[in-house]
């Protein structure tokens, strides 16, 4: 018995085809996120796995396919969730962590959407610069001192922890993941998680 009162017992065990079934073609690119670790290679890990999630849901689509808008009334596309995630790498981890006066991509105040709206360029060309932004945010991960050092945030001015930002990236891939499962299967039915 625990303090608490409850028995200590082993989780049942649950059939193998009763979980949710894995994406179809992962081919390896995935690394499963250790079940022990430290806190930076937990949230290192599930970053890369969730990046690596939202390329496979991509993969395979022929480039003009990429940005029909398939699940009406939204204007989402996977096209257009690759330039927004291209944009939020960049604005996350380079602007507001690394403090770099770059350009934000697929922004301006006068066209604030127009990662989702604006989908005249090559898809391909975007899901290259998706992989450079993930890149070089890897590269300023790994050159961080710890998950504690600070980058300004933009919205309110108040420093903002490594930490914070990577949460906050994997909650954000975690959302458009979902975005991107039923745009895909409505594309041509592939499904997985």
């Amino acid at each position: 018995m625990t303090e608490s009162g409850v028995r200590e017992t082993k989780p049942a065990a649950v059939p193998r085809e009763n979980y949710a079934p894995m994406w179809a073609d992962d081919g390896g690119v995935r690394q499963r996120p250790p079940l022990v670790g430290d806190e930076r290679d937990i949230l290192t890990s599930y970053l890369e796995w969730r990046r690596a999630t939202f390329e496979l849901k991509c993969s395979g689509v022929p480039a003009e396919r990429l940005s029909e808008r398939t699940v009406p009334p939204s204007g989402m596309s996977l096209h257009g969730l690759i330039r927004h995630l291209a944009g939020v790498e960049r604005w996350w981890f380079h602007l507001q962590f690394a403090g770099e006066r770059t350009p934000m991509l697929h922004y301006s105040d006068e066209d604030p959407d127009q990662d989702f709206d604006d989908l005249s360029g090559d898809p391909a060309e975007a899901l290259a610069v998706w992989r450079e932004q993930c890149e070089y945010s890897r590269r300023i991960v790994a050159g961080a001192p710890s998950l504690d050092a600070t980058g300004t945030h933009a919205a309110s001015g108040e420093p903002v922890s490594l930490r914070r930002i990577m949460v906050d990236l994997i909650a954000e891939y975690a959302r458009h993941n979902g975005h991107a499962d039923l745009l895909r299967e409505r594309i041509d039915g592939a499904t997985g998680r």
